[in-house]
């Protein structure tokens, strides 16, 4: 964990003051607020800065921005200036765009309240252990995003017949001989009316740490898709091929044993999320009094819907249905809850399974990849209840 001091003292120098009101007024680092907010936070990374949420935040249906997790793979962009900032559209299209932000407020704005989550969340469970950022349960959260459909801004520029593959990229500082983070979607995807490149979360301009002035928003997919500080949209022949594309963030195409080797041709890009339930309370080791216990957590599925969550507090022998929140979107997670009365004192193993609606059920163990990507097996979290 990380106090306010030490996060204010790593972060110094942010410019406060700045009005979310005014996109052209923000200048170059982030606000003094968002700073401060980012409070409570697990550091998982300091080198290009990766933030977790603790499980005690999963108590909201929209994540707040201070609370939302953080990934980088490279160095946050040092200067962000809106009335600098431009956006190409180019490639296999007929009329190639330069916008600037007030351009790209013209194409109107759709709303996408979505849960995002990085391919790797997880990645600290998987065994044999894989290298990487050592993610628990919190690189995830939901948020309310708004901006122009990707799709507008495509068919303003004409894409070509051949257009495949819609390549982005971004403006972050790459450090030395580091590969640039670039990343494409298929183009039934981008063209998607939810696909989005997105200004605003949760009512305001994104935040720095979240890609400002824009980033795009691709909806029930991993969070590698939705590239942050985005400067370049690039309609290809055919997929992107790049470092980020491969052998990052792909999947083997046959099991492979545990500890094994991966031979890149022999994989598939990830795309959409699985289905997946996480236990945000009680938390791992908690001592608690022998009386009624609140089990409380939430549940995604990428691009499918949540069904129903069983909950088992012995083991795994019995389950049985959570209730639901009332709040609940296509792409977002649900918020569940269960009421136990633990039978006696004692050590106890509480588990969480999520089903969507297309049948698919989390599994008792998610099958070994050397990039612990896509963890999704059945969540677990052992307590001590006293009399």
């Amino acid at each position: 964990m990380i106090s306010r001091r030490a996060f204010i003292g790593q972060l110094a120098g942010a410019a406060a003051g700045v009005s979310v009101l005014n996109p052209l007024a923000w200048g170059s680092e982030a606000s003094s607020d968002e700073v401060a907010g980012k409070e409570g936070m697990i550091v998982r990374s300091r080198r290009f800065l990766d933030l977790e949420m603790p499980t005690e935040f999963f108590n909201s249906w929209i994540t707040p921005v201070p609370h939302f997790f953080v990934r980088n793979h490279m160095h946050e962009p040092s200067m962000l200036d809106a009335k600098e900032w431009r956006l190409t559209v180019g490639g296999e299209v007929r009329k190639p765009l330069t916008l600037g932000f007030v351009d790209l407020e013209k194409f109107g704005i759709h709303a996408v309240t979505n849960t995002l989550e990085c391919a790797g969340n997880g990645r600290r469970f998987q065994q044999p252990h894989v290298p990487g950022v050592q993610w628990e349960r919190g690189a995830v959260g939901t948020a309310r995003f708004i901006g122009p459909r990707l799709r507008d801004l495509l068919e303003v520029a004409g894409v070509e017949t051949n257009g495949k593959h819609v390549m982005f990229r971004g403006l972050d500082e790459i450090p030395g001989k580091v590969p640039a983070f670039v990343r494409s979607i298929p183009i039934e995807k981008a063209m998607d009316a939810d696909t989005l490149i997105a200004t605003r979360m949760n009512g305001a301009l994104l935040t720095r740490h979240h890609g400002f002035p824009a980033r795009t928003l691709v909806p029930g997919w991993i969070g590698a898709a939705s590239c942050k500080w985005l400067t370049e949209i690039k309609v290809l022949d055919k997929e992107f091929e790049g470092n980020f594309m491969k052998p990052g963030y792909r999947m083997p195409k046959q099991p492979i044993l545990a500890g094994g080797e991966l031979n890149p041709d022999d994989t598939y890009p990830i795309t959409a999320l699985g289905v997946k339930s996480i236990i945000a309370t009680p938390i791992e080791g908690s001592s608690l009094k022998l009386r009624a216990i609140q089990i409380h957590g939430a549940a995604w599925a990428g691009e499918g819907k949540v069904a129903h969550v069983e909950v088992s507090t012995d083991s795994g022998a019995t389950w049985r249905l959570a209730s639901f929140g009332a709040q609940q979107s296509r792409y977002a997670w649900r918020l569940w809850d269960y009421v136990w009365k633990a039978p006696s004192a004692g050590i106890h193993t509480i588990m969480s399974r999520a089903t969507d609606d297309r049948g698919r059920t989390q599994p008792q163990t998610t099958a070994w990849n050397p990039g612990g990507y896509l963890y999704n097996a059945i969540d677990q979290v052992t307590i001590h209840v006293v009399a």
